[in-house]
């Protein structure tokens, strides 16, 4: 509830904007750099989608607060995503440039990056659809059913 209700929403999206701005510079840099293709394009969408789905939650939230922690741990994990793919795209590159060098640390880097962006950045979607799910499915049972 921290990052979303009061770092995110709190200051009206202006950090996430910010940090969007160097996702965005980033993936308009390397757009064209076909080796960095596998990265850059799921980062890239991925943050237009945090970029919405932010808009979408802070309108549930103006309409009811307790939309906002509904979601807050699923958002916190669709962010965390966001930096971590961020940071492999960008280690991605450096391993690239250096992949010749003979030092196995670039060719480590590059897999795991490409592990990451297979195996685990796909997580964001079922995470979309759970935040999305709302306060219904938490706040329906009445408390004398527990």
């Amino acid at each position: 509830l921290d990052l979303l209700g009061r770092k995110v929403l709190g200051d009206g999206g202006t950090k996430l904007r910010k940090f969007g701005g160097l996702i965005q510079a980033f993936v308009e840099a390397e757009t064209g750099n076909a080796d960095l293709k596998e990265f850059v394009g799921p980062l890239g969408e991925l943050g237009i989608k945090v970029s919405k789905f932010t808009m979408e939650i802070g309108m549930k939230g103006m309409q009811n607060p307790d939309e906002v922690g509904a979601a807050a741990v699923d958002y916190l994990r669709v962010v965390g995503h966001l930096v971590y793919a961020y940071f492999f795209a960008r280690m991605a590159k450096v391993a690239l440039e250096k992949q010749n060098s003979g030092d196995p640390f670039y060719k480590a880097k590059l897999t795991t990056a490409r592990f990451y962006f297979a195996k685990l950045l796909p997580e964001v979607e079922s995470l979309f659809v759970t935040a999305r799910a709302g306060l219904k499915p938490l706040a329906e049972m009445d408390e004398a059913l527990f």
